[in-house]
C-alpha cells in the first residue's frame, strides 16, 4: 500500500533533510508553472523574474549556504516546449541560491534508460513519488523507504547526473539550435 503524504509533510523534508535533495523532473510542462506570474512575464517578455524573497528561495539558500546539496536534472524535448524554455530561462534564480540544475536531451535520457517518473530523492533514503494527472497537475505524492527501491531511484540519479549537462551548457545547446 503507497504511503501518500500532504504537500504540508512533502514541504517539511526540504527542511528536514541531512545532506542532499535531488529530483529528476520528466515532464514536458507543469500546472503549477503556467499558474505563475513567473511564467506569464516570461510569455510576455521572453525572460522570467524572481522574488528571491519566496519561501522556496531563502530555504534553498540556507540549506546550500550549510553545506547541503540540492539538485535536479530536467528532460527536455527538441524542440524545447515552451514551460522548458520557461523553467531553462529560471534555472538562473535556482542556481543563484545554489542549486546544481542541469538538463538532458529525451532521447539521451530514453536511450539511458531513464525511468519516466518525477521524483525527488532525500539523503539517499527517501523517494518522493510526483503524481500528475493528464493535465500536468500534482495530484499526490508517495513516499517510498523500502532500501530495493529507493537504490533503483538512486540509480536513474547517477545515471540522469551522468549524462546531464550544466543549464548554462544546455542553454547554449538550444541558442545554437534556434
Amino acid at each position: 500500500m503507497p504511503e501518500l503524504v500532504d504537500r504540508a509533510t512533502f514541504r517539511r523534508l526540504f527542511e528536514t533533510f541531512e545532506h542532499t535533495a535531488w529530483r529528476l523532473e520528466t515532464r514536458r510542462g507543469y500546472a503549477s508553472d503556467r499558474q505563475d506570474p513567473d511564467y506569464q512575464a516570461f510569455l510576455d517578455t521572453g525572460t522570467s523574474t524572481c522574488d528571491p524573497d519566496e519561501p522556496w528561495f531563502i530555504n534553498i539558500k540556507a540549506q546550500t549556504d550549510a553545506g547541503k546539496r540540492v539538485g535536479r536534472v530536467r528532460i527536455a524535448d527538441k524542440p524545447p516546449t515552451t514551460e522548458q524554455l520557461f523553467l531553462l530561462d529560471y534555472a538562473r534564480h535556482n542556481a543563484a541560491v545554489g542549486e546544481d540544475i542541469r538538463y538532458l536531451w529525451r532521447e539521451d535520457a530514453d536511450h539511458s534508460g531513464l525511468p519516466a517518473e518525477d521524483f525527488w530523492i532525500f539523503d539517499s533514503r527517501i523517494v518522493a513519488l510526483l503524481h500528475f494527472d493528464d493535465a500536468d497537475n500534482l495530484l499526490n505524492i508517495e513516499l517510498i523507504t523500502e532500501p530495493a527501491e529507493v537504490v533503483r531511484y538512486c540509480i536513474a540519479r547517477d545515471a540522469a547526473m551522468h549524462h546531464a549537462v550544466p543549464y548554462d551548457q544546455f542553454a547554449a545547446q538550444v541558442t545554437q539550435a534556434d
